[in-house]
Protein backbone atom coordinates (compact mmCIF):
# COMPACT_ATOMS: atom_id res chain seq x y z
CA UNK A 1 0.00 0.00 0.00
CA UNK A 2 2.62 2.71 1.06
CA UNK A 3 4.53 1.51 -2.48
CA UNK A 4 1.59 2.61 -4.21
CA UNK A 5 1.46 6.03 -2.31
CA UNK A 6 4.96 6.58 -3.29
CA UNK A 7 4.23 5.56 -6.90
CA UNK A 8 1.03 8.15 -7.22
CA UNK A 9 3.05 11.45 -5.64
CA UNK A 10 6.28 10.17 -8.18
CA UNK A 11 3.84 10.93 -11.32
CA UNK A 12 4.71 14.11 -12.91
CA UNK A 13 1.16 14.70 -13.55
CA UNK A 14 0.10 15.76 -10.16
CA UNK A 15 2.35 18.53 -9.42
CA UNK A 16 0.73 20.21 -11.74
CA UNK A 17 -2.36 19.98 -9.01
CA UNK A 18 -0.17 22.97 -7.06
CA UNK A 19 -0.18 25.51 -8.99
CA UNK A 20 -3.82 25.17 -9.78
CA UNK A 21 -5.13 24.39 -6.09
CA UNK A 22 -3.06 27.56 -5.01
CA UNK A 23 -5.06 29.84 -7.83
CA UNK A 24 -8.30 28.40 -7.13
CA UNK A 25 -7.66 29.07 -3.38
CA UNK A 26 -6.92 32.48 -3.26
CA UNK A 27 -9.25 33.65 -6.09
CA UNK A 28 -11.91 32.09 -4.17
CA UNK A 29 -10.76 33.94 -0.96
CA UNK A 30 -10.61 37.03 -2.63
CA UNK A 31 -14.00 36.77 -3.88
CA UNK A 32 -14.87 36.45 -0.42
CA UNK A 33 -12.44 38.76 1.08
CA UNK A 34 -11.24 42.67 0.66
CA UNK A 35 -8.71 42.75 3.22
CA UNK A 36 -4.82 40.36 2.90
CA UNK A 37 -5.26 38.83 6.23
CA UNK A 38 -8.74 37.10 5.76
CA UNK A 39 -7.55 36.22 1.48
CA UNK A 40 -4.44 34.52 2.65
CA UNK A 41 -6.16 32.18 6.12
CA UNK A 42 -9.40 31.15 4.09
CA UNK A 43 -6.88 30.68 1.07
CA UNK A 44 -4.58 28.05 3.15
CA UNK A 45 -8.08 26.81 5.13
CA UNK A 46 -9.61 26.00 1.05
CA UNK A 47 -6.43 24.36 -0.17
CA UNK A 48 -6.28 22.05 2.61
CA UNK A 49 -9.52 21.33 2.15
CA UNK A 50 -8.71 20.56 -1.63
CA UNK A 51 -6.02 18.75 -1.25
CA UNK A 52 -8.10 16.85 1.82
CA UNK A 53 -11.01 16.04 -0.81
CA UNK A 54 -8.12 15.10 -3.50
CA UNK A 55 -6.76 12.60 -0.97
CA UNK A 56 -9.87 11.18 0.01
CA UNK A 57 -10.78 10.77 -4.04
CA UNK A 58 -7.34 9.20 -4.24
CA UNK A 59 -7.77 6.55 -1.21
CA UNK A 60 -10.84 5.65 -3.18
CA UNK A 61 -9.65 4.89 -6.32
CA UNK A 62 -6.85 2.70 -4.80
CA UNK A 63 -9.18 0.83 -2.80
CA UNK A 64 -11.35 -0.03 -5.48
CA UNK A 65 -8.81 -1.12 -7.84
Amino acid sequence: MQDLLWAALAVNDLWFAAPLIIAVSLVYSATRHEEMGPIISNALRVGVWVVGFMAVILLVLVLIS
